[in-house]
């Protein structure tokens, strides 16, 4: 790795959510391993209050490298992990007091700041997402937006970038921005090559909804309904009519028809069309290939066909979706 690696800090408390602090630091981590020699890496620390060990919310204890007193120089991104607490049937986003007094001193020399997860709260209340879009866990939205007026919050996307500021969904979608944060610094084939090295589904586009396709769909208990998903993933251009899936299953139309529906719950038509939205999202957030070009290579065959996909799915046109949602050109 480069000498001048770029410095990641983690700023946790007790009680932080684990995964808030070892998924992106897991994915800066990956990502410096895969790049070729000399190329500008990742240097992960976590810093607290005090050095040493804390307790996170998971009951496993970190090791925080330094003391939040002791992080001095170039900080080139700063993490906000978040936690909450539930308590009769309500979450209630946990902000430490010293954590948001050491941002509003930290966040200004550094290149940039992400609130990951219920840590969106820590930044609201340091002032740094007034006047800002951004988005939490969806089970606290409605509490920032409650206690921020001046924030305009967004409980559906998994992140939403604000210039230099961050913020994001709950829990995994802290792999979500820390990969979309790779792609920023280094390009989309290697933040790809990081999520295909994790055994990521798929690196998701930072509009795409918290509830997407994805993640709404049941959790298939049959292998021959999942291994048929990942074989519809790789045949979206393709032609795919219900009798060529039951096809696949070796299966009647009407029996493989109730199968999917149970498993997925979705019709077949149905999943067909969210996956292909989903696919031709990606490549309107990724890449600069024209709408005709998208439509025929995520299956949804015409513009015209894609256009009433994307109002039935999302509520916006493609060239709406590319206008909010397409990545800017990564630089080295």
């Amino acid at each position: 790795m480069s000498e001048s690696a770029r410095r990641v800090v983690i700023a946790a408390f007790p009680g932080v959510e684990l995964l808030d602090v070892t998924g992106p630091a897991e994915v800066f981590s990956v990502a410096s391993r895969l790049l070729p020699s000399g190329r500008r890496g990742y240097r992960v620390e976590v810093a607290a209050a005090r050095a040493g060990e804390l307790t996170t919310s998971a009951g496993l204890r970190l090791v925080a490298d330094l003391s939040l007193a002791e992080v001095r120089g170039r900080v080139d991104t700063l993490l906000v992990p978040g936690a909450m607490e539930l308590a009769a049937g309500r979450a209630e986003a946990v902000v430490d007091r010293e954590m948001v007094q050491w941002v509003v001193r930290a966040a200004p020399s550094a290149r940039r700041v992400a609130g990951v997860c219920a840590g969106s709260h820590i930044l609201a209340a340091a002032g740094l997402l007034d006047g800002l879009p951004a988005t939490t866990h969806w089970l606290t939205c409605d509490l920032l937006a409650a206690r921020h007026p001046a924030v305009s919050v967004d409980p559906d996307p998994i992140f939403v970038r604000a210039g230099r500021i961050w913020t994001c969904a709950g829990v995994t979608a802290a792999l979500d921005l820390a990969l979309a944060m790779v792609a920023e610094d280094h390009g989309h084939a290697l933040a790809l090559e990081v999520a295909r090295a994790m055994v990521m589904y798929l690196k998701r586009p930072g509009g795409q909804s918290q509830f997407s396709v994805p993640l709404a769909q049941q959790e298939p208990t049959d292998d021959r309904i999942v291994q048929l998903l990942h074989w519809i993933t790789e045949h979206l251009a393709e032609d795919l009519p219900v009798p060529r899936l039951a096809e696949q299953l070796h299966l009647s139309e009407r029996h493989f028809s109730r199968l999917f529906r149970r498993h997925t719950g979705r019709t077949p038509v149905a999943y067909l069309e969210a996956a292909r939205v989903e696919a031709a999202r990606r490549l309107l957030e990724e890449t600069d290939r024209g709408l005709p070009d998208i439509a025929a290579a995520s299956g949804l065959g015409s513009v015209e066909s894609m256009h009433r996909g994307f109002r039935r799915q999302l509520g916006a046109s493609p060239a709406e979706y590319r206008r909010r949602f397409r990545t800017p050109t990564a630089t080295a």
